[in-house]
């Protein structure tokens, strides 16, 4: 009796492989954070350029209509202004809704002050100068009667609080400025004296200014800027001060 004959193969039974075929590896998340970003990015600056266009109008008339009571304030017999140019070689131009255009290189702007009958009060003129903190910028009057600075106001500072704001409040110092000597040469080319804060109770001429005791630096800075303004605009404004004139009754 024959026996069955055994198979020499060995039955193979598939065994499953884990995970299969090979999977690509996730991406990295680099690239999704740097296009979040730039999204971010370019939303940000959307709403940034909205909200400066939208705002720019009301912006530059409360900055115009804080220019305009600076003027009122250093000029009190002002009842109309009108707003020039001084240029580098002697004219002078009005400067008719310019707003925040840029001045070109030399140019100075003032504005020309009238009183209720149409007469010339005064002039009125910005100048800065580096104080302790930053820079100090101020409005001044000069009148062509007396030749002197008759009035200042503060248009920007950022001095110290209770210190360097007094240039702004005590009534000492702004007295300085009923009638700072601002006249010039014989040939008009210049300020007959330089306009400068002096030690506190050392003020021996009209053209110097009395500075604040413990504000010193400040009080210097109101002076150069008052001079450095004047040194600039003057020899070009006064020997065309009838043209502001007829220009208010043309």
């Amino acid at each position: 009796m024959s026996t069955p004959e055994k198979s020499s193969a060995q039955k193979i039974i598939p065994i499953a492989v884990a995970g299969g075929t090979p999977s690509t590896p996730p991406a990295s998340p680099t690239a999704a954070m740097i296009r979040t970003l730039g999204l971010v990015s370019a939303i940000c600056g959307l709403i940034i350029v909205g909200a400066y266009q939208g705002t720019y109008d009301a912006v530059a008339a409360n900055k115009r209509i804080a220019t305009e009571r600076a003027v009122f304030k250093v000029i009190p017999a002002a009842k109309s202004i009108s707003e020039f140019v001084a240029l580098p070689g002697g004219g002078i131009e009005p400067r008719v809704d310019a707003g925040d255009t840029a001045l070109a290189p030399g140019v100075v702007k003032f504005f020309a002050a009238y009183d209720a009958g149409g007469k010339l009060a005064g002039i009125a003129a910005e100048g800065g100068a580096k104080g302790y903190a930053d820079t100090v910028r101020i409005m001044f009057g000069y009148s062509p009667e007396c030749q002197c600075v008759i009035g200042i106001g503060v248009v920007s500072m950022r001095e110290t609080p209770g210190i360097g704001d007094k240039i702004i409040t005590d009534r000492n110092f702004l007295a300085n400025f009923n009638a700072l000597d601002t006249r010039l040469k014989g040939d008009l080319s210049a300020l007959a004296n330089e306009v400068k804060a002096v030690k506190n109770g050392t003020k021996t001429n009209p053209w110097q200014i009395d500075a604040i005791a413990g504000a010193t630096i400040t009080s210097r800075a109101v002076g150069k800027a008052i001079n450095d303004s004047a040194q600039a605009l003057l020899p070009r404004l006064v020997p065309k001060l009838e043209i502001l004139q007829k220009a208010q009754k043309s």
